[in-house]
């Protein structure tokens, strides 16, 4: 459902009269549009926006009335795309190979002859 009203901020004589902002509602709790197990996750996702079911989204970027019902209707249809996808893969743990661990090893080991080889004793 559309709504209409006049946007704030700045501008002429036009904006005293024009209702630019736009307010598009979306009935997510009764909507058949969706199959259900997207309409579920997005209640449980969107559950925050949420107004007895209906989710909302306002526009009034721009001064004109067109650009806004767009940029309503976009951000709309993003909003549910990302509510509505499916949870990612949960990741796998891996394990580190053995050869990175034992070269790793090794360069400490490396590491650490040289510095003890820095150290004074046996100079005299």
């Amino acid at each position: 459902m559309w709504r209409f009203s006049r946007s704030s901020g700045p501008g002429g004589q036009h904006v005293n009269t024009s209702d630019s902002q736009v307010e598009l509602r979306f009935d997510l709790g009764r909507t058949e549009a969706l199959p259900s197990v997207w309409k579920e996750r997005a209640l449980e996702r969107l559950a925050s926006r949420l107004v007895d079911g209906v989710v909302t989204v306002r526009a009034s970027e721009h001064r004109s009335q067109w650009r806004n019902r767009e940029t309503a209707a976009v951000r709309l249809a993003s909003l549910l795309a990302e509510a509505t996808a499916p949870p990612p893969k949960p990741r796998r743990p891996t394990r580190i190979p053995r050869g990175i661990n034992e070269r790793r090893l090794r360069e400490k080991k490396q590491r650490s002859e040289v510095k003890r080889g820095r150290t004074g004793r046996g100079w005299t």
